[in-house]
């Protein structure tokens, strides 16, 4: 299958999954509710649960399964962008091409419905079912999201990088503050579903976390270039909003060549670590290639 077919058929079962799971919410209330399924709904790559079914499929792990957990940590990812746009944040106006959730509803709904879809993504993984080979890995994988998601992941990086802006940081401060901030979620995303496949051992799970690690940072650095070189129009929000709020950026350190040099060093250790596994690693190949490449 394409890239283009998987990821049509990915987003049609998770936005399918994320539709039913917010309709089926009561309404008391219901504005609330209306800014969780804006939050979303609106559209996005689905990159995350992309790397969730590729690594699923090629570990035979049950459809099902991998929806509960694409589910959970969509809801994160959500949650972390309304939260991210919101005034005391990024201040961002725009997202993927529509008025951020703060400006559709106000910023009151915005942090509840961020608050709410964090939590919904722990009540997904503890209560909807699994098969009977991911069951016994239930608490890893709420450990796992938790862990990605707090102090040691995405919260921990998020105010490394508030405390950043109008700061100089070294190469290595930036790749340590966007591994935990952008990369900690795209790498449990990849190792979640390991965790669930009955044919994985230490050595295809450690190769795993290598192509994951190489992933995540290079969908932050390319985000990066995006930032300098990209089209308002195409990336859904206003190109150079990281070097208006005067950001630390890989092209600010490395300049946008070097950036780029850096961006293929990535994609090339992504690659590498696939190399050998006993799969297909067709589509996880695939994915590294459109994240070196994307433009949005």
């Amino acid at each position: 299958m394409s890239l283009n077919r998987f990821q049509k058929h990915v987003q049609t079962i998770i936005d399918g999954s994320l539709e039913g799971i917010v309709d089926s919410l009561s309404e008391h209330a219901p504005e609330l509710k209306q800014a969780m399924r804006y939050a979303l709904l609106s559209g996005g790559k689905r990159m995350r649960p992309l790397l969730v079914f590729a690594t699923g499929e090629m570990l035979d792990v049950p459809e099902h399964d991998l929806t509960v957990i694409a589910g959970a940590i969509e809801c994160v990812h959500a949650y972390s962008l309304v939260h991210d746009d919101l005034p005391a944040m990024d201040n961002d106006a725009m997202r993927r091409g529509k008025p951020t959730c703060h400006i559709a509803f106000n910023e009151a709904t915005a942090i509840l419905a961020g608050d709410a879809l964090q939590t919904m993504a722990f009540e997904l993984l503890a209560s909807q079912p699994l098969s009977g080979s991911s069951e016994p890995q239930r608490i890893a994988l709420i450990r796992q999201l938790a862990r990605a998601s707090g102090y040691a992941g995405m919260c921990g990086g998020q105010a490394m990088d508030l405390s950043a802006t109008n700061q100089q940081i070294s190469l290595e401060q930036l790749t340590d503050l966007h591994r935990k901030k952008t990369g900690a979620l795209l790498e449990a995303a990849v190792q979640m579903p390991a965790l669930c496949g009955v044919t994985t051992n230490e050595q295809i799970i450690l190769s795993l976390a290598d192509y994951s690690r190489a992933l995540g940072l290079a969908f932050q650095v390319q985000d990066d270039i995006l930032d300098v070189v990209g089209d308002s129009d195409v990336l859904g929000k206003p190109q150079g909003s990281d070097q208006a709020l005067n950001k630390s950026t890989f092209p600010a350190i490395l300049g946008l060549e070097g950036a780029q040099a850096y961006l293929n060093k990535l994609h090339q250790q992504a690659l590498q670590a696939l190399h050998g596994l006993p799969y297909n690693t067709e589509i996880l190949r695939s994915l590294a290639e459109y994240v070196a490449n994307r433009d949005h």
